[in-house]
């Protein structure tokens, strides 16, 4: 079985977690669920700012507003994701003794909202104005 299926039926048995290596200092498992739960926390506020962006701005142009809610809610979808696959990754390697696991994810969700948040500031600069 790959790891890949293996971390993902994790997300759904995390007690299995248990059957690898030795049982950490309970203080970085609950540090590594605080840090699932700021993920978690990212993820609603992505949500809830592609929504608002969505319904709030009718006066913008279709494709201008769809993009940008659909690039927060997107990050939201993916934050919540790799929140879960995160905390699996992590506490697999604090039981086995590893390096803990290096991600890309991070710079990648910055990137999509540094995107929006330009798009929002020539909307903010030059106006929404254009309708449907």
């Amino acid at each position: 079985m790959s790891d890949f299926v293996r971390g993902l039926r994790l997300w759904f048995a995390p007690q299995r977690v248990r059957e690898e290596g030795d049982t950490p200092d309970y203080r970085f498992s609950l540090a590594n669920e605080r840090t699932f739960l700021a993920w978690l926390r990212t993820a609603l506020a992505l949500i809830g700012g592609g929504f608002a962006v969505d319904q709030f701005l009718p006066g913008l142009r279709w494709g201008v507003r769809a993009g940008m809610a659909l690039g927060l809610l997107g990050a939201g979808v993916l934050c919540a994701l790799r929140a879960v696959d995160h905390w699996v990754r992590c506490e697999r390697a604090m039981r086995r003794g590893e390096d803990l696991p290096v991600s890309r994810f991070p710079a990648l969700l910055s990137l999509v909202i540094a995107a929006v948040a330009v798009v929002m500031v020539v909307v903010v600069l030059f106006g929404w104005e254009g309708g449907r």
